[in-house]
């Protein structure tokens, strides 16, 4: 469906109340210039944004003599919007409870990002050098799920890495064997597409050294369904942040969303974590079919093969794709996941 038209009066009133949006700004920006001119520091400085609330930021010192130190900081009106991860030039306030001033924002490596409830791509963190998708033996992991936030990553750039969580029930015997089958099923079908797949258990501490080595010097975020575990990981990964963990629901067995804004935290041994808001569907609206397609790295060497450039790789005559199926070059279940998906495109 195309979108629809604006009229000549809608389009002036859109227009109008965005002037007044940043004229409300603007003034804003001038109000705290000479209500805090005095405390802020003389030389802008670089910074790293470790939360976002609305129109502020909390940002970290990265140098200088306040390295290391956050504060609350209004973001002036010229500013595009921030996300956790930023790096940006700021001036810090002596005052420790008056607001810093962020003055522009640094080039980003990466932007991982997610639509809001109308569609709309909101960014979520940036210079993320990793995506760890947790899955656990329950809630139960969809395949369709994973290869979404698969796609996404190979989109944006971001390497994902598969993080199979609770591998203690895994260990003691109490999965049902359908359950025990669907995550080895799910281990040797991404480990042999040549992802990295991990396992740990926030009770096996055996298990998570080689987790902290693949998080050791690398900006990460942990992505998933609610209920898998990512908070219990970051909680004993970071002691002492303590961030708050929910219970699976007894009725859905779905996990209750616990997060509620993106947050950077400092491993003590190297690297950051930026926890997100939990995600129980991961929509790729904003991709087109043949992006989908190419977010399949199995399906690369078949892509452009086709007889007809347009094909759309379903009843299409002579699918190089579909004839790669059928050898067993590409596995059945990553081909109807590329259906399921790009069929969700359009409804």
């Amino acid at each position: 469906m195309s979108a629809r038209k604006l009229t000549r009066q809608q389009q002036w009133r859109i227009d109008k109340v965005q002037d007044e949006r940043n004229t409300r700004a603007l003034r804003k920006d001038k109000r705290l210039d000479s209500s805090h001119q005095e405390g802020l520091t003389t030389e802008p400085q670089q910074g790293l944004v470790t939360a976002h609330f609305g129109r502020q930021v909390e940002v970290e010192a990265v140098d200088g003599a306040l390295q290391g130190q956050r504060q609350r900081c209004h973001v002036r009106a010229n500013v595009e919007n921030l996300v956790t991860g930023d790096y940006v030039s700021w001036r810090a306030n002596q005052n420790p409870l008056e607001e810093g001033v962020v003055e522009s924002r640094q080039a980003r490596r990466s932007l991982l990002a997610r639509p809001d409830m109308r569609g709309v791509m909101k960014p979520i963190a940036a210079n993320v050098d990793q995506l760890l998708l947790v899955i656990a033996p329950e809630p139960e992991p969809h395949a369709n799920l994973i290869d979404r936030y698969l796609v996404a990553a190979e989109h944006t750039g971001i390497e994902p890495v598969l993080l199979i969580n609770k591998w203690d029930l895994m260990q003691q015997g109490v999965l049902t064997a359908e359950q025990e089958a669907l995550i080895n099923g799910l281990l040797a079908t991404y480990r042999q597409l040549g992802y990295q797949v991990l396992i740990s258990s926030a009770y096996q501490e055996k298990v998570l050294q080689q987790l902290q080595q693949q998080l050791k010097d690398r900006i990460s975020v942990f992505v998933g369904q609610s209920g898998v575990g990512k908070s219990s990981l970051i909680n004993y990964l970071l002691p002492g942040v303590d961030l708050r963990v929910g219970s699976l629901s007894e009725d859905t067995r779905k996990g209750r969303h616990t997060t509620t804004t993106a947050r950077l935290f400092h491993f003590p041994v190297g690297g950051q974590l930026i926890d997100s808001p939990g995600i129980r569907e991961f929509s790729l609206g904003y991709l087109q079919p043949e992006q989908i397609a190419q977010g399949f790295p199995e399906f690369r060497p078949f892509l452009g093969l086709c007889r007809f450039r347009d094909c759309k790789h379903k009843e299409d005559p002579g699918c190089a794709l579909k004839e790669a199926v059928a050898e067993g070059k590409v596995a059945a279940t990553r081909f109807a996941s590329y259906h399921h998906i790009v069929q969700s495109l359009s409804s």
